[in-house]
């Protein structure tokens, strides 16, 4: 450790916020997460990223973090200075932070031990900052890079799960060439998806998360303005069929052990919206079932699928897997998210709590399976 570091004690870079249009979940997130860190075990350095990719040295202040009166929160808010920046080298040789503002002498803020990345979406959870800290030989919590890229990117994730053997709903990608080039050839895509799998569908962009950009359409009146809205988020877009069934998710945690299954939630028909979508997570506050009601045999297939997902793509840390449960008694898997929520109403911590792991067991668990393991192949 650096003489700038106070104890002995691992240090814990909480990086979050980011460029993607879920940076203010992040910062929400963030604070759950610095509110439950162990203070006498860790000491902590909060580092939020800006909107446009600043690095910024924050207050560790998580009671500001929170989502107060439907005003979600920024980084911009947070931050110390409006110019000052904080630098990782990318020398796996030292792991020293330094903050840097214009006209100043740069401080070092001493060495990280860990980096606890709560950043949802892309530029964070889609194995972009997963590849900076593998080069600068950073341990952190959560999957490396290509369990990461393909955990944000929904088209190669269904076609690893379908490789695997894992149940996979239909689908039909986009790409940003077809919809910039023959917007007609892609349209008549969509409707032969439809007219072989019927109507509604959801159009999604391929690599959101926190039910960003998606859309329920009825029919063609409304698909191309879900594709633009897809788009703002993706250029290459998502569709779906309906899946008629329960929302089942079950969460995966390592231990030292191994991947074990949380007890599953299920996530109840919304009525004040069409479906599960961003305010209905995070502004409204829609509540899940933990645990989900299903038979003995349910939880034990749900809980199978989960391990499986997770060991599919190659996971590490954490998971939280999504599934549809048809009406035939069937399990389909939706998607898994490498960094799930951490806010207060999230799932995953609530199934956790549920089977017997606090929220501050939980960032135990995973800032203690990242100092476990080394950055590079493994």
């Amino acid at each position: 450790m650096s003489s700038e570091t106070s104890s002995q004690k691992p240090r814990v870079a909480v990086v979050f916020g980011g460029r993607s249009s879920e940076h203010a979940i992040s910062v929400v997130t963030a604070g759950a997460v610095l509110s439950a860190i162990d203070r006498e075990k860790y000491d902590v350095l909060p580092i939020g990223i800006t909107t446009d990719g600043r690095w910024a040295l924050t207050a560790d202040e998580p009671e500001r973090m929170a989502i107060t009166d439907r005003k979600l929160p920024s980084v911009a808010e947070l931050a110390e200075s409006a110019d000052g920046a904080v630098v990782l080298p990318v020398d796996p040789t030292s792991r020293e932070v330094v903050y840097s503002e214009p006209g100043q002498v740069p401080k070092v803020l001493g060495d990280v031990d860990v980096v606890f990345p709560v950043l949802h979406g892309p530029y964070g959870e889609d194995g972009t900052l997963q590849g900076l800290l593998e080069l600068s030989g950073v341990p952190y919590v959560g999957s490396g890079v290509l369990s990461s890229a393909v955990g944000q990117d929904k088209d190669y994730m269904k076609r690893v799960f379908a490789s695997f053997g894992l149940p996979v709903g239909p689908y039909e990608v986009i790409r940003p060439r077809e919809w910039e080039q023959d917007p007609a050839a892609a349209r008549k895509k969509i409707v032969d998806f439809a007219a072989e799998h019927g109507w509604p569908l959801f159009v999604k962009p391929a690599r959101a998360g926190s039910s960003m950009g998606i859309s329920k359409v009825d029919d063609l009146a409304g698909l191309d303005e879900a594709v633009e809205e897809a788009r703002r988020h993706d250029p290459k877009i998502l569709v779906e069929s309906l899946l008629s069934g329960r929302e089942i998710e079950c969460g995966v945690l390592e231990f030292e052990d191994g991947p074990r299954a949380s007890v599953p939630a299920e996530i109840p028909p919304v009525t004040a919206h069409d479906f599960y979508d961003f305010e209905a997570k995070y502004i409204d506050s829609a509540t899940g079932l933990v645990p989900a009601p299903l038979t003995e045999e349910q939880t034990a297939r749900v809980q199978e699928l989960a391990v499986e997902a997770f060991e599919a793509a190659s996971c590490e840390g954490l998971v939280r897997a999504d599934f549809f449960l048809q009406d035939n008694g069937e399990f389909v898997i939706n998607e898994i998210n490498t960094l799930p929520g951490f806010t207060p109403i999230s799932m995953y911590p609530r199934m956790w709590q549920e089977s017997g792991v606090s929220y501050a067991e939980l960032v135990d668990r995973l800032i203690q399976a990242a100092l476990r393991r080394s950055t590079g192949l493994r």
